[in-house]
């Protein structure tokens, strides 16, 4: 499975020197455990629900990316800098042109997070909800390779994580935003919810690690200052 993703493994480290191994997420529930059953039934569930307009809100959800090998001048590159601040969307100065320090530290962060949770994803290689139970109705095509753990969500809780330690006021929306996208790729049917609560743990961690790490803290202590200046321009 995912030979096209296998150069995620070979991606330079921005701050993070760790070996996978670093990260305890325990394994996901077998493919015929009680567990496994009870979240397609779930799923099933989640299928009733849908209507038009959450199909159409999950599929831009899906679309909420960042790819690392972007360059300034790239047909893509507005789009990911727009993503890179989608988990606090909702506050209007909160994006990559009023915060380019924030950015360029969100896109080492992302390098570093996208190198470990496809790596989790290689050693777990967890099939996707609707290849063991071919009734379910999945929306997102073309999403067969590995589910654990999931990478929408992984992205979007350590976003989140380190938002709230820029703007800890707004930790219920980031972290509200961060569930929702997860959440969103239960919806549609191509993820499991222990893969989107794996996320959140893989998350939780890879922040933490993050935390101890002194050029990170150092970049971050930057975007502070950046953040609280914005902060005082948009009070006025």
């Amino acid at each position: 499975l995912s030979p096209n993703h296998s150069k995620k493994l070979k991606l330079k480290p921005q701050y993070l020197f760790l070996p996978a191994t670093a990260f305890k997420i325990k394994d996901y529930p077998e493919n015929s455990s009680a567990q496994t059953k009870a979240e397609i039934e779930f799923l099933k569930g989640l299928e009733k629900t849908r209507t038009p307009e959450k199909i159409a809100e999950c599929k831009v959800f899906a679309n909420v990316y960042y790819n690392v090998s972007t360059k300034i001048g790239d047909a893509d590159w507005e789009k990911m800098q727009k993503n890179l601040f989608h988990m606090g969307r909702q506050i209007e100065w909160f994006n990559a042109e009023k915060l380019p320090k924030t950015a360029e530290m969100m896109r080492k962060v992302w390098t570093d997070a996208t190198y470990y949770f496809w790596a989790l994803k290689f050693k777990y290689n967890r099939t996707r909800p609707y290849m063991l139970d071919p009734s379910l109705d999945e929306i997102d095509t073309g999403t067969n390779f590995q589910a654990y753990p999931s990478g929408h969500a992984s992205a979007s809780y350590v976003a989140a994580f380190i938002y709230q330690e820029l703007l800890p006021e707004q930790k219920a929306l980031f972290q509200k935003n961060a569930y929702d996208m997860g959440f969103s790729r239960e919806i549609i049917g191509v993820h499991f919810p222990s893969d989107s609560e794996a996320g959140r743990v893989f998350a939780k961690q890879f922040v933490n690690f993050l935390l101890q790490n002194e050029q990170f803290k150092a970049d971050l202590k930057i975007a502070k200052a950046e953040v609280e200046q914005m902060k005082m321009v948009n009070k006025k």
